[in-house]
């Protein structure tokens, strides 16, 4: 990477104990590790292999410098 970039990480907390990683800002950009030390390093690798592959085509490298997040809370 060429380039300094900020990235948001999602983690979920999986049933059987795991945690998924997903990166919002590269769609489809989703890993998992054992733990939540494992999933951000999981995530730093998918992270630099789709920015790669997007380098490679010519595509552009977005970031989240500009993301906004907001959270709301609805009753079921």
């Amino acid at each position: 990477m060429n380039s300094s970039k900020t990235y948001r990480i999602v983690l979920r907390k999986e049933p059987e104990g795991t945690y998924t990683a997903i990166v919002p800002a590269l769609p489809g950009c989703i890993t998992w590790g054992e733990n939540i030390e494992h999933a951000m390093e999981m995530a730093k690798e998918a992270i630099i292999g789709y920015i790669e592959v997007l380098q490679e085509e010519g595509e552009p490298v977005p970031d989240d410098n500009e993301t906004l997040e907001y959270s709301l809370q609805l009753s079921a």
